[in-house]
């Protein structure tokens, strides 16, 4: 009998917002509201930008995990402006988003650049949160499964069960974010349905099942809950509602 003990995460990405004095402030607002609620069987994870790492730690408390939004593919070295996964874990963070549709899109992030990222994110003991998802032409090719399951494998299939077993997965639906096009929950479910198999195809049951897959497509407090009633969906990666204390933590309690 395989026994799931997957959590249920809910991570905001702040992405290029807040000033440091903005961001410290947020953090406070947050985790006074999380150590105020009950909230036993939800992981809450804030990722901020990189200047903000270090003071977000120092006021949060044990109930909340901090995030880098990126990382290097290199250990050290000349490469000017790069932050490593090194420099990220001295800094008190647990997890690193990588992957994120905006790094892929704008940035040009390849499966053998988040390779490397990924490789270096475990080797210093860090938790990736590695998105993936189709954008509008593709969904409307009917490619989305395709496309997902090529972003998982090329990414991520390299590791062994037990580091693969560190990973949290989050699907973006490219296509329903910022573009007036709505994904609803049964495509979510449909979707981390289908993770969820080509996990056990590659990994076996046990991983499969004990995998969170976070739902990354403009989850609000309005549309949370009916959200995370899916048998598949894990949890949330959060943009623009993580921004507003009361909207992160009304997303959080929808569980």
């Amino acid at each position: 009998m395989i026994t799931i003990m997957r959590r249920k995460i809910v991570a905001g990405n702040w992405k290029m917002n807040n000033t440091l004095e903005e961001g410290i402030e947020l953090a406070g607002q947050i985790n006074d509201l999380v150590e105020n609620t009950e909230i036993n069987d939800v992981d809450v994870v804030i990722g901020t930008p990189f200047i903000h790492l270090t003071e977000v730690n120092k006021v949060v408390g044990e109930k909340i995990g901090v995030a880098a939004q990126n990382c290097a593919d290199e250990k050290s070295g000349a490469y000017t402006g790069e932050i490593s996964a090194s420099m990220i874990k001295s800094t008190g963070s647990k997890y690193v988003i990588l992957g994120h549709s905006e790094r892929r899109t704008y940035y040009g992030e390849t499966n053998e650049i988040l390779v490397k990222k990924v490789n270096l994110t475990l080797e210093n003991g860090l938790a990736p949160i590695f998105c993936i998802g189709e954008v509008l032409e593709e969904r409307e090719a009917e490619k989305h499964f395709e496309v997902v399951k090529s972003q998982i494998a090329e990414g991520l299939f390299h590791l062994s069960a037990e580091e693969f077993g560190k990973v949290v997965l989050a699907y973006e639906p490219v296509w329903a974010i910022g573009t007036g096009v709505t994904a609803s929950s049964d495509q979510a479910q449909e979707m981390h349905a289908f993770i969820r198999k080509t996990l056990v195809e590659q990994y076996g049951e046990e991983v499969a099942n004990n995998t969170s897959i976070l739902y990354g497509g403009s989850c609000k407090p309005s549309n949370a809950k009916e959200l995370f009633e899916n048998a598949d969906v894990d949890g949330g990666l959060i943009g623009g509602a993580s921004l507003k204390a009361e909207d992160f933590m009304g997303i959080i309690t929808a569980f």
